[in-house]
């Protein structure tokens, strides 16, 4: 087992798959000696910050706990808010970007290759 305090692995950066305004990334999982098959990871997306568009070769889940956000999918888009998750299928090109004025506070998680 391993537990990881969040504030532990917090830092600013932009955004991946296009540094579309910043972001405060929570690399949950990058403290997890491995091997390991998953990534779990918090993003706090700031005003006018996305995750561009970009395709993905597994399955993908975004999870909002705060803000608003559009979420896209091979160029199907929804609105999200606290509470709903997108599952985004292997294959698809994916992305994701804050609306109004709060922050957009999301968990991304995915299966990785075991190192």
């Amino acid at each position: 087992m391993v537990v990881v305090r969040e504030d532990d692995v917090k830092r600013e950066e932009a955004p991946p798959h296009g540094a579309i305004g910043m972001s405060t990334a929570y690399r949950i999982s990058d403290a997890v000696p491995g091997p390991r098959a998953m990534e779990f990871r918090k993003r706090v997306l700031h005003a006018g910050a996305a995750i561009g568009l970009h395709k993905i070769d597994h399955d993908e889940v975004y999870y909002v706990l705060a803000g608003e956000g559009e979420v896209t999918s091979d160029g199907s888009t929804a609105r999200l808010a606290p509470g709903m998750a997108a599952y985004l299928h292997q294959g698809a090109t994916v992305g994701i970007r804050q609306l109004g004025t709060e922050p957009l506070s999301i968990i991304v998680s995915y299966p990785v290759t075991p190192r």
